[in-house]
């Protein structure tokens, strides 16, 4: 049910309203506006209304939200718990929890209202009936309860499968949130559930928040080819969801000690998945792929077509030796064939938190900045002075990446 009301004794027919819907939420019948199912509750057909006949309540659109429920009975903040081929929990899982345990800490509050109760960080995993369990694992990296499904279907299932799971259990619980990794799997699971919940879903985050005042989470992510960077709401359906790339927030040192207040240890509840499911997928085979990701590295060497051509790479790999690093790369050098895609850092490429980022001949488009956020200590090298990279770094030095490196590597070598 659409949440936008026509006050029928002051709607004169004028169809401002109409013109300033985009997505052809609202037509004029006769003289009166009525609401389509296409109404987004956007609120552009409110502020053009000239005499004041049309507004949202918000509370009516929420009882029309994919999980049954009021906003108001929705609080717990959860993350999907994601697992490698071996069955080890991804990073990414605990670089959620531990934004999901800063999010809970934040009070939240209405306007006028008094504040409520604390949010609680669940995570949800699903794994194979026969393999050890995680669950201890993410309690003690801060979770307060762990909703297992130990299941022989899992781990080898699709994400429909998955997806079913999480949308179940989401109908009955009421999460205020839910957060994946943007992974492979994140990516095709996450927007199966918001499907199945008919909720939104914003994607690729590079920042989460709460807002003060309204207790919404703040969702932010480039947009436009990365030119800009967005900050989403979901001001009405529930549950709140995203995905986040790896290597975007840190993993807290102890998760366990940000818990606020006399907080019981976390607890594992044990759920059932419907026998009637049954996956549409069945793995033959697994296929290896190569080891290791520039998301995790602690030292990063991030090169740019400044560093002038291909011919100077193994000068910068001999760098990357030395200082125990990994190397990385912007989008035009993977674009050029120099470095395979696995280097790539930025929107389009990996998202990064190193505790030392060494940019080498790099100027620094949004595209590539938005992807090392999370860096640490950023050192950029370039002959350009006004290059947008030494807006990001703590140290600055204009002038020639390679004879930089050079007489970096020359010093390495002496020790």
């Amino acid at each position: 049910m659409s949440g936008l009301v026509v006050d029928a004794e002051r709607c004169v027919g004028c169809k401002r309203c109409v013109r300033a819907c985009a997505f052809g939420g609202i037509v004029v019948e006769g003289r009166l506006a009525r609401p389509t199912d296409a109404c987004t509750l956007c609120g552009s057909c409110v502020e053009a209304c000239p005499v004041q006949a049309l507004s949202i309540d918000r509370g009516r659109a929420a009882a029309g939200d994919g999980t049954g429920a009021d906003a108001s009975v929705c609080r717990d903040i959860w993350v999907v718990a994601q697992l490698d081929a071996a069955g080890a929990v991804l990073p990414v899982t605990f670089e959620l929890i531990a934004k999901a345990r800063e999010l809970a800490s934040c009070q939240r509050c209405q306007r006028g209202q008094s504040l409520l109760a604390e949010r609680r960080v669940v995570a949800v995993l699903a794994e194979g009936a026969a393999a050890e369990s995680r669950a201890l694992q993410l309690i003690a990296a801060g979770v307060d309860e762990v909703l297992r499904c130990r299941d022989g279907r899992f781990p080898s299932a699709d994400t429909a499968l998955l997806a079913t799971l999480i949308a179940e259990l989401a109908r009955e619980r009421h999460p205020e949130t839910v957060l994946f990794g943007a992974t492979a799997l994140g990516r095709e699971l996450a927007p199966r559930v918001a499907v199945l919940l008919q909720t939104g879903l914003t994607a690729d985050c590079t920042e989460l928040s709460i807002d003060a005042e309204t207790g919404l989470l703040r969702q932010t992510r480039p947009a436009f080819g990365g030119n800009l960077m967005a900050t989403i709401e979901c001001p009405v359906h529930r549950p709140q969801m995203a995905t986040v790339r790896p290597g975007v927030f840190p993993v807290a040192g102890d998760a366990c000690a940000q818990r606020t207040g006399d907080v019981a240890p976390g607890t594992i509840t044990d759920i059932a998945l419907d026998a009637t499911v049954h996956p549409r997928v069945r793995r033959l085979d697994l296929e290896p792929v190569a080891a290791g990701t520039i998301a995790q590295a602690k030292r990063l060497v991030v090169v740019g077509r400044g560093i002038g051509s291909k011919k100077n790479l193994p000068l910068m790999k001999r760098l990357v030796e030395l200082l125990d690093a990994d190397l990385g790369c912007t989008r035009p050098l993977v674009e050029a064939g120099w470095l395979d895609y696995a280097h790539q850092v930025g929107q389009t490429g990996a998202s990064v938190a190193p505790e030392l980022l060494l940019s080498l001949g790099v100027s620094g488009a949004i595209q590539h900045l938005a992807g090392m956020g999370g860096a640490q200590t950023v050192i950029a090298v370039n002959e350009d002075s006004s290059a947008p990279i030494f807006g990001a770094a703590r140290y600055a030095v204009v002038g020639d990446c390679i004879a930089f490196a050079e007489e970096l590597v020359r010093q390495l070598e002496a020790r």
